[in-house]
């Protein structure tokens, strides 16, 4: 855990006297353990708001978007555009911002059925601006969710015998879902939305065991299709994490990201993020050799033993997005490398609209996360 006299030490020394300081909690000392719930994570991250990709209505033909090339072409930008498939839905769905909820409620019931009856016990709700907050009326899209539909929806969750977590992913390459609050990263304003959209999602949550903050992905090359690009660098991206996570902890909750920071700022990464921070290294391939890997994906794999190596705890994250294989790998591959009292479970992230053409692979992400449950016992 941070102490007050390292962490003042730290702003101190990167010349940040202007930024408002942030401590931990005390409160994190007593939730970086794994709680009463001791049974093992077996969640499904979803999306309810999926403007977290581009931060314009237009989806760009560039290195990232070069397998859907075809689809670009199509004018799938447009509002109007009747999408077929599965590829489609999700260019359509998530790779252009929409001011308006893109989202099916049946095909959201019968995932959340089919997750409970394969035995899952977590849904992680991508939020973003798909709720009417009270706090920030402004952020949310057309069609949002009522505040009291959301608490309809986390009262189903429940009595299907599942725990539904948040998430509101602050990282400025996943962050259009702020809008104007978007483009004031870092300042006192920024600041005051963010602690109140914490606060209140935290509290219409019932005070979750977890609150996951995202933080991943935010470099420049991520963001080549934006049309503003946001990067927070050295001390001033730990000083944003720790305000996030003094207030998530400071609410009873603990705190955990995505662990992709790591992979570049290794020495950085063990000597400042807190234990007390639960943390998801995600990697969606197949293999997990070591030996037969490049250095990016072997640094990938590696850094599941890394952080079991520093005394990390962790929920790893497989997806089926592009491997039917990669949910039983990953569960296989960090049940041998991963010590049981920090292995907290295991979550698939699919990364697909709540669309209907998607359904089949929503099915899917399931039962290859289930199988692997199995084998896991």
């Amino acid at each position: 855990m941070t102490t007050r006299r390292d962490f003042i030490k730290m702003t101190a020394s990167a010349s940040l006297a202007s930024l408002p300081l942030m401590t931990f909690s005390e409160v994190g000392n007593n939730i970086s353990k794994r709680s009463d719930n001791s049974k093992m994570i077996w969640a499904n991250l979803l999306h309810l708001s999926t403007n977290m990709w581009e931060d314009h209505p237009y989806v760009k033909d560039h290195i990232y978007l070069k397998d859907y090339s075809d689809i670009v072409k199509k004018n799938i930008h447009r509002d109007d555009f009747k999408y077929n498939n599965r590829l489609e839905a999700i260019m359509w769905g998530m790779r252009a911002y929409r001011p308006f909820l893109v989202f099916d409620q049946t095909l959201w019931d019968t995932t959340l059925k089919q997750m409970a009856d394969s035995g899952m016990n977590m849904v992680v709700i991508d939020l973003g601006d798909g709720i009417q907050y009270e706090s920030h009326p402004e952020i949310a899209v057309r069609n949002a969710w009522s505040v009291d539909k959301l608490k309809a929806e986390l009262d189903k969750i429940r009595r299907l015998g599942m725990e539904p977590i948040p998430k509101l992913n602050f990282a400025t390459t996943h962050d259009a879902w702020l809008g104007e609050y978007g483009r004031m990263v870092s300042t006192k304003k920024y600041y005051t939305v963010c602690r109140n959209l914490i606060r209140e999602v935290i509290d219409l949550f019932d005070t979750p065991r977890f609150f996951h903050l995202g933080m991943d992905e935010e470099t420049a090359k991520h963001q080549l299709t934006h049309n503003l690009a946001v990067v927070r660098q050295h001390d001033l991206w730990w000083h944003d994490l720790f305000f996030y996570i003094n207030e998530v902890e400071s609410k009873g909750v603990r705190p955990w990201i995505w662990a992709d920071y790591g992979w570049n700022h290794k020495e950085t990464f063990f000597k400042k993020m807190p234990k007390s921070v639960l943390q998801s290294n995600w990697y969606y391939a197949q293999g997990f050799d070591l030996s037969n890997m490049n250095e990016l994906t072997r640094t990938k794999v590696d850094f599941y033993n890394q952080l079991e190596d520093h005394g990390y705890d962790q929920v790893p994250t497989g997806s089926n997005f592009s491997n039917n294989f990669n949910m039983q790998a990953t569960v296989e591959y960090c049940k041998k490398n991963i010590a049981s009292e920090k292995l907290f479970g295991f979550m698939t992230a699919p990364w697909l609209p709540m669309l209907p053409p998607c359904s089949d692979s929503q099915s899917d992400a399931i039962k290859q996360i289930a199988n692997a449950k199995k084998s896991f016992y």
